[in-house]
């Protein structure tokens, strides 16, 4: 592999999605990552109805770039292979509950005698330790539990989880930092991320309003932003549209073109303070507005002023797109069996391509990498 991690070689003991991110997203960046399984594989190969010859399609969208080594460390065999590929590498990660991490061998402690310079990465739902530590964890519960689910919907509406798996991504993102800032270091040791205390982090500004003015935080509807009006998805005359003024700058070049100059003197409209202290009164104007026109036409007189609009899209259009596609995030990868088409990976440095691999077959690469072990 080339790219700005080629030369470290990572083993991941992953399943599912929060690892084999992590896991990906190294691989993308030029790592070796050699994919630690089960005989039975991980369960992710068996996930989603959808296959490309023997590749699942859940699966190949979040292991492209790896090689798969079938050891079962439930043996005596087993934990002398993982003693072998842990001597040459740099770093391994695993998302697996802490009582399983301990006992098949896959944290620092264990591996350090093999090799004291490796950085060992646990992905766990509530830490290492702690009162939490070995309840099971899935992005569900995790958004639920942090006040995600609670934070968002429209007022009076039941809670919601947020359409795709952030909390999963979130960590594996968060996982990647940390276990490549270890490696850098040089020393070795046991980095301790967790999917609750990774999505806390995040809630920053909205927890930093309570922690320090205790302001408890509210739904506003269609997604409307606590301090920012309007700011918030809008009914058009054909569909939907995201619109963010941010300031004052913004919102003259918004009323003038909307044909409301009268927004601009009168002080409720006018300044930031004034549009949120009579957030009801602005947002019933501008909808009543915005649904005189359709989604296209607002972006295309909006969008020139440097104002921050967009029409509300489907995945499938994202993906088919002219942006999705002028920075290649779509994918084509050949294999015996046709070709995978996955998303690529968002880091890009001009001038050098990513390089994109397929999937291993589970054990594909099993005989090699037992043999260069000894």
């Amino acid at each position: 592999m080339s790219g700005p991690l080629s030369g470290i070689r990572i083993l991941e003991a992953g399943h599912m999605l929060a690892g084999p991110y992590c896991g990906m997203l190294l691989a993308d960046l030029g790592a070796e990552v050699i994919k630690i399984e089960s005989p039975e594989g991980d369960i992710a190969r068996r996930l989603s109805p959808h296959s490309v010859g023997p590749h699942n399609a859940y699966f190949a969208s979040l292991n492209r770039n790896k090689r798969s080594v079938v050891l079962d460390l439930g043996s005596a065999e087993g934990q002398a292979a993982l003693g072998r590929l842990a001597a040459s590498s740099h770093g391994l990660l695993t998302n697996m509950r802490p009582a399983v991490i301990r006992k098949l061998g896959l944290t620092y402690d264990s591996l350090s005698v093999h090799n004291p310079r490796i950085a060992c990465l646990a992905l766990t739902g509530y830490g290492l330790d702690g009162p939490y530590a070995d309840r099971p964890a899935y992005d569900y519960v995790i958004q639920a539990l942090v006040g995600i689910m609670a934070l968002t919907g429209d007022p009076g509406a039941p809670p919601v989880k947020c359409g795709y798996s952030a909390v999963d991504n979130s960590a594996g993102i968060m996982g990647a930092l940390g276990l490549v800032a270890k490696i850098l270091e040089g020393k070795g040791g046991q980095i301790d991320v967790s999917l609750f205390d990774t999505m806390l982090s995040q809630l920053n500004y909205v927890a930093g309003a309570w922690l320090n003015a205790g302001e408890s935080p509210s739904r506003y509807e269609s997604g409307g932003h606590p301090y920012i009006v309007p700011a918030q998805i809008f009914e058009t005359a054909d569909g939907h549209l995201a619109l963010f003024i941010t300031h004052d700058d913004f919102w003259r070049r918004f009323a003038r073109e909307a044909g409301r100059p009268e927004w601009l003197s009168d002080a409720r409209f006018g300044t930031m303070a004034g549009r949120t202290a009579n957030r009801d009164l602005v947002i019933r104007a501008v909808g009543s507005l915005l649904r005189t026109r359709g989604t296209a036409e607002w972006v295309g007189r909006l969008a020139p002023l440097g104002i921050v609009v967009a029409g509300v899209e489907r995945l499938e259009d994202a993906l088919a797109g002219d942006l999705a596609r002028s920075h290649d995030m779509v994918v084509s990868i050949p294999t015996g069996d046709g070709d995978l088409a996955v998303v690529g990976n968002p880091i890009r440095f001009p001038g050098e391509p990513t390089r994109y691999g397929p999937p291993p077959l589970l054990g594909e690469h099993t005989a090699a990498l037992l043999a260069e072990g000894g």
